[in-house]
């Protein structure tokens, strides 16, 4: 489970009775939850924690690493959970509320032209979007009473009104933007691991306005949903990782 910083990291840790133990591997520092030591109890699921870094390049590289440590022991990841807080576009996900992702999208990975913008796609190569598991989305969205919907990968974080209002005409299914999961899917992606992105909502998208950033209430809500999340990985692990 890869977040963006160590607060982040920690309220899912939260969720959990148990202590982490710290694992040192090369390019990365994990906090190791497992059944045997009280961590996600009776669902038979071990969660390794990694706060991987502000932004797409960082957090890839972070999970990447982790991935490859886990590969070259004989322990490779069977998901990689990309959590944390982010922005919400309203009224669809207001602060305080969870959004499980069922599109990871990069918004802002493309070119600038004369007729507007043009994703890497478009330029004839690279990709854009990765899609969770249905049935996990599905089940967790359920399990956490959290709405399914897209969440929007940048590197510059919406600061205006107009640049909220253009997103959503781009991506009309947006219901959030952080700055890591894009990076974390990639990563996932290449080793051929699934991905999911868990987001609860701190502030609105759109005019940056510090007063009204519900960070506290965030990280309460996502600590919630990660105490629900290990049984229903564990169901998702028996039963439906066909899809």
């Amino acid at each position: 489970m890869a977040t963006a910083v160590p607060a982040e990291r920690d309220a899912v840790a939260g969720a959990f009775a148990a202590r982490p133990r710290q694992v040192r591997l090369p390019g990365a520092v994990l906090e190791r939850l497992s059944p045997e030591a009280g961590g996600p109890a009776d669902a038979g699921v071990t969660l390794d924690l990694l706060a991987a870094g502000v932004g797409p390049a960082l957090a890839a590289a972070s999970t990447a690493a982790a991935l490859t440590a886990a590969a070259l022991t004989g322990t490779p990841y069977d998901l990689v959970v990309c959590a944390g807080i982010a922005g919400g576009f309203q009224p669809e996900a207001p602060v305080g509320s969870l959004v499980v992702a069922d599109e990871i999208t990069v918004a802002d990975l493309g070119a600038d032209t004369a007729d507007g913008f043009v994703p890497v796609t478009g330029l004839g190569f690279g990709t854009v979007s990765h899609r969770p598991p249905e049935s996990l989305v599905r089940e967790l969205t359920a399990a956490t009473g959290g709405r399914s919907g897209t969440v929007l990968t940048v590197s510059t974080v919406t600061g205006s009104a107009a640049r909220a209002a253009e997103l959503r005409a781009r991506h009309p299914r947006a219901l959030a933007e952080a700055m890591e999961g894009f990076g974390v899917a990639e990563a996932a992606a290449a080793q051929g691991v699934p991905v999911l992105e868990v987001r609860a909502v701190s502030n609105p998208v759109g005019p940056r306005d510090r007063a009204a950033w519900r960070i506290g209430d965030a990280l309460a809500a996502l600590a919630e949903a990660f105490g629900k999340l290990a049984p229903v990985l564990e169901s998702w692990n028996r039963h439906d990782r066909t899809d």
